[in-house]
């Protein structure tokens, strides 16, 4: 009998698995403070923020809500697409055992409401004049006492006053001060983190109410079998006031995934071009459109004869790109040249893994 030993390149160590959302922000900033933890496009040119400057925001965000008056227990909402600003209000408001209460930026008014008046949330960080003045519409039927607003724009008249973000930042807090860094280290598994509301199509609306540790055991665990791990990059777009967009992008965090945001679905084609991901994360209907779009441009004829062969010459070698292989073969070769390349090009060419949850994805679609 005769053996063969294959040399396989080391595994990086996996982190240390948080407890608690803090403990996550407070490993990393330690442990890789220049890494690159978020990109985003500011002026047509895509910046790097690094965990340092991401826990110093975080931290300074953490105080100014000290500030306000929040208190461990204090429900805050977040009403913002996805952008840098949303993850650093998350992380501040957790930093306080304080409980985050993420509101989707397409509600109406009177869903938006409802979902402020229901959680108890005294205050809410809002992206947008859009977002500004549907809130105020709305205050008398909220218990909101203050508002923090992401953009720097022009504030319209309203009973309420207003913060901004970047107020925060410019009060200073280069790190975690005492008081705050001993509020996160306190917190416990069980503790409340968030209170996420259904979709409401089952009826009205619910707040489920996850602790800590709820979410940091899926952290841990979500996405065991990848090799997820520093250098990477994934497209954060999917709606972080959902849960599963919000989850997977804690999980990226933990094991050091450079996120970058894509606050629009319209701009996710050339976003993917521009960042070029490694890593995308998408729910069934991504993948669907996706799907779509390639056979919408593979009409017509010679068009639809190559992509009709290369589907084919894909079944063939289906086995061996299960087992991870790239196939040898003269038609697989041309295949991937004429149709197969053109397809990955359209993400940005750089993404080696496709993940889909949220919902099942069709045997069909996931062979394609």
């Amino acid at each position: 009998i005769m053996t063969t030993t294959v040399e396989t390149p080391p595994v990086p160590p996996a982190p240390a698995t948080p407890a608690t959302l803090p403990a996550l922000l407070l490993a990393h900033a330690d442990a890789r403070p220049k890494d690159a933890a978020l990109r985003v496009k500011r002026l047509g040119r895509w910046l790097e923020i690094s965990w340092r400057e991401y826990a110093t925001r975080t931290a300074a965000v953490a105080v100014g809500l000290r500030g306000l008056g929040v208190e461990a227990g204090d429900r805050v909402a977040i009403l913002s697409e996805n952008r840098p600003e949303w993850s650093t209000a998350d992380f501040a408001i957790l930093l306080l055992g304080a409980v985050t209460v993420p509101v989707y930026a397409t509600l109406t008014p009177e869903q938006t409401a409802y979902t402020l008046r229901d959680s108890g949330a005294g205050i809410v960080f809002l992206s947008t004049e859009h977002q500004l003045r549907k809130v105020q519409s709305i205050l008398p039927q909220t218990r909101v006492q203050k508002i923090v607003v992401m953009d720097r724009i022009q504030i319209p008249t309203g009973d309420l006053p207003c913060e901004f973000t970047d107020q925060f930042f410019a009060q200073g807090a280069s790190a975690l001060d005492s008081q705050t860094e001993s509020l996160a280290r306190s917190i416990r598994p069980d503790d409340l983190a968030t209170i996420i509301y259904t979709s409401g199509t089952t009826g009205i609306s619910k707040g489920v109410m996850l602790t800590h540790g709820n979410m940091a055991s899926n952290i841990n665990c979500s996405l065991l079998g990848f090799d997820m791990h520093p250098g990477l990059t994934s497209v954060s777009f999917l709606p972080l006031s959902h849960v599963t967009a919000r989850h997977v992008d804690f999980t990226m965090l933990y094991h050091g995934v450079t996120l970058a945001y894509c606050p629009l679905m319209e701009n996710l084609p050339a976003t993917l071009l521009e960042v070029r991901p490694t890593v995308c994360v998408a729910v069934p209907r991504v993948y669907e459109k996706i799907y779509a779009k390639t056979e919408m441009t593979a009409r017509g004829f010679p068009k639809r004869a190559i992509y009709r062969w290369a589907l084919s010459v894909g079944r063939t070698n289906k086995p061996a790109v299960l087992a991870g292989e790239t196939p040898t073969s003269p038609s697989w070769k041309l295949a991937n040249k004429l149709v197969f390349s053109k397809i990955r090009a359209g993400m940005g060419g750089s993404v080696e893994t496709f993940i889909s949850g949220g919902a099942p994805l069709g045997r069909e679609l996931a062979e394609w």
